[in-house]
């Protein structure tokens, strides 16, 4: 397995269970990235729920140019399953303090580019104020020439931009922490 399809995790990791297996009938292909983060579950779950309102990677790209939010908005821990997060994914999972579990949402222009996908953001603790954010991406490509190009490029691109989103949320975890 190349850096692109693995970053930031062991073999063990990649072998627990992710919520997101659920959502998508026999994947093309099957993605995890991870990162260690000095904060407690609870405060890093609270950042992951900020993805209701920005997607905390690449703005320029993703966010219309407008910076993710530096602090908590209130209300944003209140999930419910069918809620929006960065607006081309749909809540279909979550554990308070535990996981987070997306779908990319059906219909839209995001399903036809890339694809059936589901992504779990998976919070493991390990110290008091230590954890591991695991994420796991399994996607069922769209087929001929898009499904083709989305094979090559998606895993190169998603660890672009989920590594600059990782970084960001391990951050304001991290501040908020302290």
């Amino acid at each position: 397995m190349s850096v692109a399809e693995t970053w930031g995790t062991d073999t063990v990791e990649r072998t627990l269970p992710f919520p997101c297996d659920r959502y998508v009938d026999e994947p093309d292909g099957v993605y995890f990235r991870g990162i260690t983060v000095h904060a407690s579950p609870a405060a890093l779950f609270r950042w992951l729920c900020q993805m209701r309102v920005a997607p905390y990677s690449y703005d320029w790209i993703d966010n219309g140019g407008r910076r993710s939010p530096r602090t908590l908005t209130p209300g944003m821990d209140a999930l419910a399953v069918g809620q929006s997060m960065m607006r081309i994914f749909t809540l279909v999972d979550f554990g308070r303090d535990r996981h987070v579990t997306l779908r990319i949402k059906h219909g839209t222009g995001a399903f036809r580019l890339f694809g059936d996908l589901a992504v779990t953001y998976l919070i493991l603790p390990q110290e008091p104020d230590s954890c591991r954010l695991l994420v796991k991406l399994v996607v069922r490509y769209p087929r001929g020439l898009r499904g083709a190009l989305m094979r090559w490029g998606l895993p190169w691109g998603d660890l672009l931009m989920m590594r600059c989103q990782l970084l960001n949320l391990k951050a304001l975890a991290e501040a908020v922490s302290s």
